[in-house]
């Protein structure tokens, strides 16, 4: 089994609008309120959308070369709600950039890497990778929208197909 390119395109204009979303309804919030100890694994709000970077980045890094910038696991790259909002919203647009010059063959080939965290060497078909990417996502960004809810923020419609684009072509 193999993912298409479109497949990660959609994924990744997916990305952009929770993204945004995201960064919408916690700036609703003062810099105390997303600095919060709300007892998630991350810990506060902010704290988990500087992991959302810091995992976007480290796994960009790993598919293109490019070297990003980060801290280690666990640890804010922005202290500021602005600069962070910025970062993530560039990533966004690299992750953008590489949906759109994803192909069969590349996605067909296997990567190979060593983890920093165990230092254990990995191999995965790349298309099981980028996907890994877009599900990590998903996932963290459903706890920021967990915790943005707790804290009386409601971030509205999450769901795929209730992208606005897609809602117009129905």
């Amino acid at each position: 089994m193999q993912i298409g390119p479109q497949v990660f395109r959609r994924m990744a204009a997916y990305n952009v609008w929770m993204t945004e979303k995201a960064y919408a309804a916690a700036g609703k919030l003062s810099d105390a309120e997303r600095k919060e100890d709300r007892r998630a694994f991350f810990k506060s709000i902010h704290s988990t959308l500087n992991h959302l970077l810091f995992a976007d980045r480290v796994w960009m890094g790993r598919f293109t070369g490019k070297a990003y910038e980060h801290k280690g696991m666990g640890v804010d790259i922005y202290d500021d709600f602005d600069e962070l909002k910025a970062a993530h919203l560039a990533m966004c647009g690299d992750i953008s950039v590489f949906s759109k010059g994803l192909t069969e063959d590349w996605l067909a080939e296997t990567m190979k890497w060593v983890r920093t965290t165990d230092g254990l060497a990995r191999e995965h078909p790349r298309w099981f990778l980028v996907l890994h990417m877009f599900n990590h996502q998903t996932h963290h960004r459903g706890q920021v929208s967990t915790l943005l809810t707790q804290a009386g923020i409601d971030i509205g419609v999450t769901d795929l197909p209730g992208m606005p684009d897609l809602i117009a072509e129905a």
